[in-house]
């Protein structure tokens, strides 16, 4: 044991006094208990400021200090002014390693964080305990799930600013010289502002209750939306010539959300956010805050959600991605015009969505019927891995059950329950979808897909027409990927040399205009390829293309 030294005395090298020390000592976690009011010297000085400041709105630290900080905070201001002392507290789980173990030196699993920030950055690290679970709960740290969350998120955030960079630079564009004119948006920009300003109450309502990965998630699931439905759906707008309404308005609708998402994001993703806000705020307006970290934080505009046309527009999605899946089903690319889709659900959207719904999934017609059953038949069989153990002796009965169904009104209640219910003998027996193989057998010509509440049947038969405007389609993705490949620049004039094909080159000269524009091809010609050559199977069709700048 040391011995007691029973006074001390240290003098202050810059002012010259004294400090003794005293034999009483404390438990040094009274410091930390006491420091809402040790801090001001309170009662003696600063009363007001501990007012302002008493009980905290909100404070946070790890599961091991539910024992250390949380209790000597409360217990001492409870003894001292007989309430909390702090409104609201979040307790953070401690971070473990990819097994879920302690991370230990002694183990080596331990990662280092200045060696994650500098291989990662500080947002991706930020934004994967954001979204990885509650706070409250143990974290698996592993570098994969940190790659995935900076990929999805940041990565779609980042090239979707970049576009908007991109043409902006193109056409000079000024965003503190122009306005929303909401009269003339289209269907999309109201529909991407509508959403907008949901999102914005909906990840403010999260974060006021601490529902940290549900408010990131959130943000997550707009950008997908702004980068593959909005930009996507919408990037022709930008290659017009000059700066008409029509592109103003998508440049004005895309230049708003973006730096809405960099406000709303800046407390999870600070660096990036803040370099979105300067770049696209502080460039052109001096008179704005100089930092995102300085702004209000956004308040949604009531006058612009509109909950009909967002449900729409989410029906359009749900119409889209099973039109895509059959597609894929009957090994048909997206590029391929067909003559129709025929679609079986309770709600019918309106013409214009229809319009979008057309364009999307490349058909001629969308037309909505009343029973789809005849496009597409059932069977229903056991699934022995999971059926075997649980009904033994009783499968031969089930089987045969099961094919004496009827296949629809099985499937309905399928849909609707997630279960079927089978009479074997007195008994009645209940099968989960685990449970059942469902095969499906198509009428030949069409190819019919559904989930709970809507069929999409696509007609696949392909007419002389449909067949040349698969080919313009083809033609005109491989010219747009050599234009890439070869470094031209989004806005360069290019000429097009092809070798000689019959069918092609009959394509080429029957849709010179369409192709010539799409491309920025001011020559289409059969001749030796010249330039960035290379060669395709298109359709089927063997050619050699080249490009050249003009």
């Amino acid at each position: 044991h040391r011995p007691y030294i029973d006074e001390v005395t240290i003098k202050c090298a810059n002012c010259g006094g004294e400090m003794k020390r005293v034999a009483e000592v404390i438990d040094c976690w009274y410091d930390s208990g006491a420091m809402p009011f040790a801090q001001h010297h309170y009662p003696f000085e600063n009363k007001e400021v501990f007012k302002k400041q008493f009980p905290a709105e909100f404070i946070s630290e790890a599961v091991d200090q539910t024992r250390g900080w949380f209790y000597s905070l409360l217990a001492i201001s409870t003894l001292i002014f007989d309430k909390a002392p702090y409104k609201n507290v979040l307790v953070l789980g401690h971070v473990q390693d990819e097994n879920g173990q302690k991370m230990s030196k002694s183990k080596g699993n331990a990662v280092d964080p200045f060696d994650a920030l500098a291989t990662f950055g500080a947002d991706a690290v930020r934004w994967y305990f954001y979204t990885n679970s509650a706070p409250w709960l143990p974290n698996r740290f592993h570098a994969k799930a940190v790659t995935e969350g900076q990929r999805k998120f940041m990565g779609t955030l980042l090239n979707t600013y970049a576009f908007f960079v991109l043409y902006a630079n193109i056409d000079n564009f000024d965003a503190s010289k122009h306005k929303l004119c909401k009269d003339s948006l289209t269907v999309m920009d109201k529909w991407l502002l509508s959403r907008l300003n949901t999102l914005i109450d909906c990840v403010d309502g999260y974060l006021s209750q601490y529902f940290i990965p549900e408010a990131a998630k959130a943000l997550s699931s707009f950008t997908d939306d702004l980068s593959n439905w909005y930009v996507r759906r919408g990037r022709e707008r930008f290659w017009v010539q000059g700066l008409p309404e029509d592109k103003i308005n998508a440049y004005m609708t895309l230049y708003t959300t973006l730096v809405t998402v960099a406000k709303l994001a800046a407390p999870m993703i600070p660096f990036l956010s803040e370099d979105i806000y300067r770049n696209l705020v502080c460039s052109v307006d001096k008179t704005a805050p100089i930092s995102v970290h300085l702004c209000d934080y956004p308040v949604s505009d009531p006058s612009l959600i509109d909950e009909e046309l967002e449900n729409n527009m989410q029906e359009v999605l749900k119409t889209v991605v099973l039109g895509r899946c059959a597609r894929n089903g009957a090994n048909i690319k997206n590029r391929q015009p067909l003559s129709r889709i025929l679609v079986s659900a309770k709600y019918r959207l309106p013409e214009g969505f229809l319009d979008i719904v057309k364009d999307e999934l490349n058909v001629k017609a969308v037309e909505y019927i009343d029973d789809a059953s005849k496009y597409i038949s059932y069977s229903f069989k056991p699934q022995l891995k999971t059926l075997g153990p649980k009904f033994g002796k009783q499968l031969g009965d089930i089987r045969t059950a099961l094919s004496s169904l009827n296949p629809d009104s099985a499937k309905k209640e399928l849909d609707e329950s997630n279960s079927i219910s089978l009479n074997i003998g007195l008994e009645t027996i209940v099968l989960d979808r685990e449970d059942l193989l469902i095969e499906t057998n198509q009428l030949e010509g069409f190819f019919a897909v559904s989930d709970a509440d809507m069929f999409v049947v696509l007609d696949t038969e392909l007419s002389a027409k449909l067949i040349d405007e698969g080919f313009v389609r083809e033609l005109i993705s491989k010219i747009q990927t050599m234009r890439k490949e070869a470094g031209f620049n989004v806005m360069d004039r290019i000429k097009v040399s092809f070798s000689d094909n019959k069918i092609l080159k009959a394509v080429f000269e029957n849709n010179f205009y369409e192709i010539s524009l799409d491309v920025l091809a001011d020559e289409l010609a059969c001749k030796i390829p010249c330039g960035y050559v290379k060669d395709w199977d298109v359709n089927g069709e063997k050619i050699t293309i080249g490009v050249e700048r003009t």
